[in-house]
């Protein structure tokens, strides 16, 4: 979560605007004092936690489990 001040939130409040939409959360102060705070609608932000979830899910279906072996050869492939 990054904090703006007010005059800065005025003049790049469409970046904050595109942040926002990215699913970062943008507070906005003045004289050092929170005084709000962007974030995404909790719907879409809900809607993108889910997609993310079942893409992971159906990644895990594909793959066969890796063992701590074959992590640890991976690693340190090319070291030697």
């Amino acid at each position: 979560m990054e904090t703006i001040p007010a005059s800065a939130a005025k003049t790049h409040f469409l970046r904050i605007l595109d942040r926002v939409e990215r699913g970062e959360t943008v507070v906005i102060t003045r004289h050092g004092k929170a005084i709000a705070r962007i974030s995404p609608q909790e719907s879409d932000r809900s809607e993108r936690i889910a997609r993310a979830k079942a893409n992971i899910l159906a990644i895990r279906e594909r793959t066969k489990p890796v063992s701590l072996e074959e992590i640890l050869s991976a690693r340190d492939e090319g070291r030697r």
